[in-house]
């Protein structure tokens, strides 16, 4: 195999002729094998995606030659559509605030544009990594300008995917709005209420994620692009420093502006927490609802029952014909996993150290998972299991019927002593609260059916209608 010599200020190394990477990618990679993960392509492409807007700018101003710039560019675009990402080959768990990350694109784009330029890998006199692709740059600015870039990308994502599970759970309130079912609190039976009620409560929390997440993406439009090393812009021209972030803007899309305060914006991170925040909020509203899928559909014969989720695969390889809810099972952990990765960054971010926080790898690790995580897996929920959720109408009526949660809805009318006596009466006889109601006199068939119609459960409060055709003692 080929080879060649590259040189940095720790000595001499060598790398295979062809390789992109170059001296201080090899040097990561050596010094963290840590967790054999590699960066989403999200971030790499909001990498390069910056990376264009530095050399737009820079060729722009004149402080690049034309022939230079416009191979860097190319490289960046290429980077940006999808390409050389196999490249990035540094391991996201790393020393030096993201330093191996910024250097191992600076390397890749710089040998890809100096073949661009009829040149070789490794041919600094053509395009140089530093002097030229990383001009008026620091890893500092670089790094949390394509982490809110990939946020911002992913959150729209995101979003859409939220909004399309509030719409589905909606349809489903509305398919489920007729079906009566004994509501639980403290997993003890409670009180009569329809199914379209429970499935209209987690639209409800969708709703808000959705709307949360919306304004969040407010928190990442300003970035530290320009700043330099620790936010004051030295070693950068002015009029780069003024114009580089408009030029994010037209290469993004995204409404991305500058920092007022560039040094808070350089050391201090907690717009990151926010952000995760919210994500963990989402997490939270999913786990509990995967919960309630899991219960409301266990059994199905000795469980509660009450809720058929979609068959998916066969649950068991030792118990024919068990199938399991493993869409909930999967989103479910995947919402723990962002519940702890949110307390992960926010002790990152809370680590940080005076002008610079050097755990920015992973607080981008970890938020990108987090966003990764939730983008994937809701629309795998709501494709594989809300949409072809379906209630057990017979099996609702059965537990609602045979349960002496009927008694408290009678208390208003009847007074909490005779409804005692009725759950008593029921209890001792072994009878359902209709049936004790009609054995003791006090209503007619149709009164109790009325009381507990979907149309009765879905108003608030009640009114002396309801009570027509009850007999007061």
């Amino acid at each position: 195999m080929h080879e060649r010599t590259e040189r940095d200020a720790l000595g001499e190394r060598t790398l295979p002729q062809g390789a992109y990477h170059g001296i201080h990618t090899l040097r990561a990679l050596e010094n963290f094998p840590i967790s054999g993960r590699r960066w989403p392509d999200a971030f790499i492409t909001a990498l390069a995606q910056v990376k264009l807007a530095c050399a737009r700018t820079n060729l722009a101003l004149g402080y690049l030659d034309q022939d230079v710039g416009r191979a860097i560019c190319q490289a960046c675009e290429e980077m940006a559509e999808g390409e050389l990402h196999e490249h990035i080959l540094v391991d996201p768990f790393q020393g030096g605030a993201g330093t191996s990350t910024n250097m191992n694109v600076n390397e890749v784009l710089a040998n890809r544009a100096a073949e661009l330029r009829g040149g070789a890998p490794g041919d600094s006199s053509l395009i140089h990594p530093l002097e030229h692709v990383n001009r008026h740059q620091s890893t500092n600015d670089v790094f949390p300008t394509a982490l809110a870039v990939a946020c911002l990308s992913l959150l729209k994502k995101l979003e859409e995917a939220v909004a399309d599970l509030q719409q589905s759970l909606q349809y489903k309130e509305q398919e489920l709005s007729d079906v009566l079912c004994l509501g639980r609190t403290q997993l003890q039976d409670a009180l009569p209420m329809t199914m379209g009620m429970t499935i209209g409560a987690f639209a409800e929390a969708a709703a808000r994620d959705r709307w949360r997440i919306f304004k969040c993406r407010e928190r990442l439009k300003q970035v530290n692009l320009g700043g330099t090393a620790m936010g004051t812009g030295l070693a950068a021209p002015r009029d780069y420093i003024f114009r580089v972030v408009e030029e994010l803007k037209q290469v993004t899309g995204l409404p991305v502006s500058r920092a007022e305060n560039l040094v808070d914006a350089t050391q201090n991170m907690d717009r990151f927490v926010e952000v995760s925040g919210i994500l963990s909020a989402c997490a939270a509203n999913l786990l509990k609802m995967c919960g309630d899928l899991r219960l409301l559909s266990s059994g199905p014969d000795g469980g509660l029952g009450e809720l058929r989720l979609p068959p998916l695969q066969a649950g068991s390889s030792h118990m024919p014909g068990k199938i399991n809810p493993v869409m909930p099972e999967a989103a479910s952990q995947a919402a723990l996993r962002v519940m702890a990765a949110h307390q992960c960054l926010a002790m990152a971010v809370g680590s940080g150290t005076l002008g610079l926080n050097q755990f920015m790898p992973l607080i981008a690790s970890e938020i990108l998972e987090s966003l990764t995580l939730l983008t994937n897996v809701i629309p795998l929920l709501n494709d594989k299991c809300i949409r072809g959720l379906t209630a057990n109408n017979e099996h609702c009526r059965t537990n609602l019927g045979a349960s002496r949660a009927l008694a408290t809805a009678l208390t208003p009318l009847l007074g909490y002593a005779v409804v005692e006596r009725i759950v008593e009466h029921a209890r001792t006889k072994d009878l359902t609260i209709e049936q004790a109601c009609l054995e003791l006199g006090l209503a007619e068939p149709e009164s109790l059916r009325r009381l507990i119609s979907p149309g009765r459960m879905r108003k608030l409060g009640f009114t002396s209608e309801d009570f027509e055709g009850f007999n007061i003692p």
